[in-house]
């Protein structure tokens, strides 16, 4: 995981220091659009609007960046796949883990605005925390084990995903609140797993005291195990053929 996260910011001045000026410098862009260009648009219970959507984009950044490499680290690894005793799971697994690397390292950022706009904390409710990041993580290694497999199948896959995440973005109420999507409309968004992650880490991390979501987020859990245990199936399926389409 070291190597991946060297290699991410080979060549560059800064280095790692990148996890954290990345995300300071998006949640500064966001701070000025939503107080100095589109002041007010949003309801006042979610103000500062910049760190509501903050709680939603670091996560998602996570998981749509984790999915896009997995899709291609098993054919940008194909001299390791070739080797007969390297387990070629690792490379997606690493993929993944060095996302949560990256996430972890944004969090003092989204902890410094919060502290700064004086945001609430509710100690019973962050407890939930690691239960949802442990959650995305399920989730998002069930994903990559199996897109990774596909993908060396599929090539065209790599490229479709791309689209599919615009759409799943756009999908996820992180961007705007639950609560604010048209009644017909959320029904559909409930079906989206990622619609009750978005929402737990607002809630936990925005909303103090309203954490609702919890009944909803074990169930997204669980849900995620059997990702991972068919993600982890169809990869050891397909194991025997990757050496030779890479």
């Amino acid at each position: 995981m070291a190597r991946e996260l060297k290699a991410r910011y080979r060549g560059s001045v800064l280095g790692v220091f990148w996890s954290f000026v990345n995300p300071l410098l998006l949640l500064l862009v966001y701070t000025f659009v939503f107080t100095v260009v589109l002041p007010g648009v949003h309801p006042p219970e979610l103000q500062p609007f910049a760190i509501f959507m903050f709680c939603g984009i670091l996560p998602w950044a996570w998981f749509s960046s984790s999915l896009l490499e997995a899709s291609n680290v098993l054919i940008a690894g194909g001299t390791l796949i070739r080797k007969v005793l390297f387990p070629a799971e690792v490379l997606p697994i690493v993929t993944v883990l060095a996302g949560l690397v990256h996430f972890c390292l944004g969090l003092p950022i989204l902890a410094a605005f919060l502290l700064y706009y004086q945001v609430p904390i509710v100690w019973s409710d962050l407890l939930w925390f690691p239960v949802i990041v442990a959650t995305q993580l399920v989730l998002t290694l069930g994903l990559a084990l199996l897109l990774s497999a596909l993908a060396v199948h599929f090539r065209d896959l790599r490229d479709l995903l791309s689209n599919l995440l615009t759409l799943w973005f756009f999908a996820t109420p992180i961007i705007y609140a639950l609560s604010q999507a048209p009644a017909s409309v959320r029904r559909f968004l409930l079906l989206n797993p990622f619609t009750h992650l978005a929402v737990s880490y607002q809630e936990v991390l925005f909303r103090a005291g309203r954490f609702t979501d919890w009944p909803r987020l074990l169930a997204v859990a669980a849900a995620s195990l059997v990702v991972l245990a068919i993600g982890y199936l169809v990869f050891d399926r397909l194991r025997d053929t990757l050496a030779e389409e890479v």
